[in-house]
């Protein structure tokens, strides 16, 4: 018993499916959430027509969230969106997440009308658990940018948290299930799918095309409600069997999808729950395919990053390259080390190498300054979200300026312990020219 407790609640994997799990939720939890800072008379503040949920709050809670003045309303709006910045970007991902969850408990408690109560349940239990660890902020984030953790995406947790959201999601489905056949309009006496064809047209069941044909043939719904419920009570086994595992998860998904297009469903049903499914794939399947992906640009030979070796600071930037670069795209180089720098390219000089960061893809195309971070915003996972910000128009000209101010003054950036020689502020103070950035 203590053995198949530790293999399915603390045997160690790779945490890189809950760092891109954090992703999901921190999508799911501004696409739920968002919408209804639109309309702040409406929704929160002192003029809103507000109902609480007494069966998931205490009601001490109630009433103290009820006294809160609008300006503690705008206050908690302003730490829903700074705490869901700084955990979709993996920043303090535990503080982040308890301060998200925290606001948005909090929203909750102050008018449940407009979110929709089962929905949200969910999706608290959801970040509820998620606050329990930090293992999220382990991959994809800027804390293992910050932490310089080149193997990140390989660090080894306990996997109770991947089991948790595991077996939630099994038990949604198996609810799911157990109230179709406990509550009124049972699903194997009754035909609740049939009456649910005819419901009016502004309702929870969207005009899909097949809606109308489904309304005139009453035993097909029965049917069809009667499958629905089998798979509902299946599904969760095929999850968490290895042999029915891949089958499981795509009839899952496919579940989801043609929940949104036939019913008007909640966020967390599109966005949420695929995500979930997928934390059934073992970890060291995404591992494997990342170590593939860098086998192959191994292989057909990687991009060229020229640094100056004898700068502190740009040594420290360069481990934090390693840690962006998780499909191994980039090979840094040291451009004190290339005797000849015209060998690899006609356009590379020293002075340039200094003045700027230069990019030499393995097309022999050469990219420096500006245009080379345009570049590696393309191909490192982290920087992907700066991509189309930098490839707006116009950006390439203010982005340039920007850049050459910062590499001009660059010395003022290296009054820090990285650089402890202070190398590149004294090179540029005394010969006026500045070191590469």
């Amino acid at each position: 018993m203590r053995r198949l407790w530790h293999r399915a609640f603390l045997d160690r994997r790779p945490s890189t499916s809950l760092g891109l799990f954090r992703l999901a939720v921190a999508f799911t939890v501004g696409a739920h959430m968002i919408p209804s800072f639109f309309h702040m008379d409406d929704n929160y503040l002192a003029t809103a027509f507000k109902t609480h949920n007494y069966s998931f709050f205490p009601l001490w809670a109630l009433q103290l969230v009820a006294q809160s003045p609008d300006s503690v309303v705008w206050s908690f709006v302003v730490l829903f969106f700074v705490s869901l910045a700084a955990f979709a970007l993996g920043l303090y991902s535990q503080l982040s997440c308890i301060l998200m969850t925290l606001s948005c408990y909090y929203f909750y408690a102050l008018n449940n009308y407009h979110i929709g109560t089962l929905s949200f349940d969910i999706l608290l239990v959801t970040l509820f658990l998620m606050c329990i660890t930090n293992y999220h902020g382990d991959f994809l984030s800027l804390d293992s940018l910050r932490r310089g953790d080149v193997r990140s995406y390989k660090r080894l947790r306990p996997v109770f948290l991947q089991r948790l959201l595991q077996l939630q999601l099994a038990w949604t489905f198996w609810y799911t299930a157990l109230s179709k056949i406990t509550a009124r309009g049972n699903w194997i006496t009754d035909n609740p799918y049939y009456y649910l064809m005819h419901y009016p047209e502004i309702g929870v069941v969207r005009d899909f095309p097949l809606r109308s044909w489904l309304g005139q043939h009453p035993d097909l719904c029965y049917n069809f409600g009667i499958a629905l419920l089998v798979f509902e009570f299946s599904i969760p086994f095929l999850w968490f069997l290895p042999q029915t595992r891949a089958i499981g998860i795509t009839l899952g998904i496919v579940f989801q999808i043609m929940l949104w297009v036939t019913l008007h469903v909640p966020t967390i049903f599109l966005f949420l729950f695929p995500p979930m499914m997928l934390l059934f794939i073992h970890p060291t399947v995404l591992v494997r395919w990342i170590e593939s992906r860098q086998a192959a640009h191994a292989q057909r030979g990687r991009a060229v990053l020229f640094y100056d070796g004898q700068c502190g600071f740009c040594l420290a930037s360069v481990k934090r390259l390693r840690v962006l670069d998780l499909f191994g795209w980039v090979d840094p180089l040291d451009f004190h080390t290339q005797p000849d720098l015209a060998q690899l390219h006609p356009e590379l000089t020293p002075e340039r190498c200094r003045g700027e960061m230069v990019l030499l893809e393995p097309n022999g195309t050469l990219f420096g300054g500006f245009d080379a971070f345009r570049r590696l915003s393309l191909r490192l996972p982290l920087l992907w979200g700066c991509a189309p910000l930098v490839y707006l128009p116009g950006a390439r000209w203010v982005g340039t300026k920007i850049y050459r101010w910062v590499a001009h003054n660059r010395y003022l950036l290296h009054r820090n312990p990285v650089c402890a020689t202070n190398q590149c502020a004294v090179g540029t103070e005394g010969n006026g020219s500045s070191s590469k950035i």
